[in-house]
């Protein structure tokens, strides 16, 4: 029960590591809101797990102000929060990516990790107490080719994790990041374009421990950032990559 009493907001929650880390976070004690563009997916999942769901697109700053207040209004408190939403590209030649497509990414990767600060970080300035994770990839280290924007967009993630936590750190508030390997979520078929036998032994045969990343393993590291048993780490980007940037 490391996480007990907190109140946690995890973006992107209805599925993929942001489920994984919603169900840890509550296993752990937390009063998660969970937050999902499908909010159907997230009002089920927040029944299981006595959580709070909020329909939020996270690239729009009315849906952020929301989702703060909703959180805010459980306990007059902050404790986390994980901005873990975010969407792939299909591999493609960097100079084929369509202008549509690079604003979405940076919208939805990029620009709600801002918005997420501009409205939570005041509350826990207040506090003098937080932590932010923020759920990058092993593409802002070790790109894979044929999706620039993407790698882009989580090296961006890093910079404003090490940017946020030396601002923030004089306040109490640690931020961190983590950055998965490809998982075995819903979004592992857009990073291959397809989801075959194929491809997946070619993704595995970059990966020195054998095996892709699982809710699970990202759920476990980010409980660990985001407990007080983390106290003294912050601007970290910690790999969950079975050896894949070695």
């Amino acid at each position: 029960m490391t996480l007990a009493g907190k109140i946690a907001i995890v973006t992107g929650a209805a599925s993929g590591f942001g489920e994984g880390i919603a169900r840890r976070f509550a296993a752990e004690g937390a009063k998660v809101v969970i937050a999902d563009l499908d909010g159907t997916a997230a009002e089920a999942l927040a029944g299981e797990l006595g959580a709070v769901a909020v329909r939020a697109d996270v690239s729009i700053d009315a849906d952020v102000a929301h989702l703060s207040e909703a959180a805010l209004a459980l306990a007059g408190r902050i404790d986390i929060l994980v901005n873990n939403a975010g969407i792939g590209q299909a591999p493609q030649p960097l100079e084929s990516v369509s202008e549509d497509e690079f604003d979405r990414l940076f919208a939805v990767n990029a620009r709600s990790v801002f918005l997420g600060a501009r409205h939570v970080v005041p509350a826990m300035k207040t506090r003098r107490a937080g932590a932010i994770l923020n759920i990058a990839s092993t593409g802002a280290v070790s790109p894979r080719p044929n999706l620039a924007w993407y790698n882009a967009t989580k090296g961006w993630m890093v910079a404003a994790t090490r940017a946020m936590a030396i601002e923030l750190a004089p306040f109490g508030v640690r931020v961190n990041a983590l950055n998965p390997v490809a998982g075995d979520t819903p979004l592992l078929a857009t990073f291959m374009g397809e989801d075959t036998p194929q491809r997946r032994a070619r993704v595995l045969a970059t990966i020195p421990l054998g095996r892709l990343s699982t809710p699970a393993d990202i759920a476990a590291a980010a409980a660990f950032l985001c407990s007080d048993e983390a106290s003294l780490i912050t601007g970290v980007a910690l790999e969950i990559d079975g050896g894949r940037c070695l």
